[in-house]
């Protein structure tokens, strides 16, 4: 690692793969003065074009995913491997060689990036023995989850194993706080590292996609002057997209067509058959546009066109996609499972929070975004300030106060 010497920590993280969301943070704190970084990944088919089994279609991202820091993908145990390194599940693929090369880098710390597969506690183990100190970061929560039950019993248990190996809690918002907990885990070893996104990247190209809303606007087909909302996400059972197609009907029922209110739903997944089938029923096929799978240059120009932004979702521990668009000073309306809700969708301020499942609920608030637009667009503006201090910055600086915490000084 070139010039470590003069850095003051040398700090080794494990993900699975390369992933789009992570990647400019690496670059962030691969930058940092005093952190020398290095990535490794158990596999990198991400960074290659490959399915994705719940878009049900090839992905290749358009953002670069290995740019800007060290990695390097570790070898693994014969036989572990997933079938055509296309994947991974909770034990494949098994990496090996982690403890020696924690020990030949002199790495002072390993952040682990989850810990519900096997190769991930073993990492944990390896790290001790290699004498560094483990950094745990995941986004585990409550999120559509009972708080009791067998399933409960046994994460607890499972903790009670995995926290004596973890000497601090890269946090990421406030509901994996609340759960980590419930867990049993100290919250004096909690340090806040809230999930972001790269804020700087998705408002350049934001800035750029204004000069062509309306020629978007066009292509889409959809009026100059009609409201927009927009959903982007999976076509898939717990996102509940067909909760928000139900909503948006019941919300613009009454509108003439070819005025009012449209939906564009970005996104492709095993519901999209559902979702047509349901628009059909209802009637609102000239209201609601079905994009499929969209690249994140595309979603940044969809943030800037729309006028509000919905995630009705069943389950999701975080959500980025939130992260994303209220960068694009866009309100937000998302459901009570969505965990970037519970620290960024601020009810009445920045957007609205609704009870996942209660359509008529959710189909009010959209009907409370499209009766006053100047109130919309002024939580738009108030979810963009919120945002702006949810960064980068605060997650190296959260991520720089657990290495003081539990590194000994050189």
């Amino acid at each position: 690692m070139p010039d470590a010497e003069r850095k003051r920590y040398r700090l080794a993280c494990l993900v699975t793969h390369p992933i789009q969301y992570q990647a400019p943070l690496f670059r962030r704190i691969a930058a940092d003065p005093e952190i020398a970084f290095k990535a490794f990944f158990a596999t990198d088919f991400s960074a290659r074009d490959y399915v994705d089994p719940e878009f049900g279609q090839s992905i290749a991202w358009d953002v670069p995913l290995l740019d800007g820091y060290e990695s390097e993908v570790l070898p693994r145990l014969p036989g572990s491997g997933y079938p055509g390194d296309t994947y991974f599940d909770a034990w494949r693929p098994f990496s090996t060689g982690l403890r020696s090369r924690l020990r030949a880098g002199g790495f002072d710390a390993l952040w682990v990036h989850g810990y519900a597969r096997a190769p991930h506690v073993w990492a944990m183990m390896a790290a001790r023995m290699a004498g560094a100190k483990v950094l745990l970061r995941d986004e585990t929560s409550d999120a559509g989850r009972p708080r009791a039950g067998a399933r409960q019993v046994v994460k607890r248990l499972l903790f009670r194993g995995i926290d004596p190996l973890v000497d601090a809690y890269l946090t990421i918002g406030t509901a994996n706080e609340e759960h980590l907990e419930r867990l049993g885990v100290d919250r004096r070893k909690f340090f806040r590292m809230g999930y972001a996104v790269d804020n700087l990247w998705f408002r350049a190209r934001m800035d750029e996609a204004a000069a062509t809303r309306e020629s978007l606007r066009a292509e889409l087909d959809v009026a100059p002057g009609r409201p927009i909302a927009l959903y982007a996400a999976k076509l898939i059972d717990r996102k509940a997209p067909l909760d928000l197609v139900e909503a948006f009907a019941r919300a613009v029922d009454g509108a003439a067509d070819g005025a009012g209110p449209a939906l564009l739903m970005a996104g492709d997944g095993d519901l999209r058959p559902a979702v047509e089938a349901r628009i059909a029923a209802l009637g609102v096929g000239e209201r609601i546009r079905l994009l499929g799978f969209q690249s994140q240059r595309r979603l940044a120009a969809l943030y800037d066109l729309c006028d509000v932004f919905a995630l009705p979702s069943e389950r999701e521990t975080w959500g980025l996609v939130v992260n994303e668009v209220m960068n694009a000073g866009r309100a937000v309306v998302a459901s009570d499972r969505v965990g970037a809700a519970r620290d960024l969708v601020r009810h009445g301020v920045t957007g609205y929070v609704h009870p996942h499942g209660d359509v008529e609920a959710l189909a009010a608030r959209l009907r409370d975004c499209f009766a006053d637009p100047a109130r919309l667009a002024e939580m738009g503006r108030a979810g963009r300030a919120v945002i702006e201090a949810w960064d980068f910055e605060a997650d190296v600086a959260g991520l720089k106060a657990a290495l003081a915490a539990v590194v000994k000084p050189r």
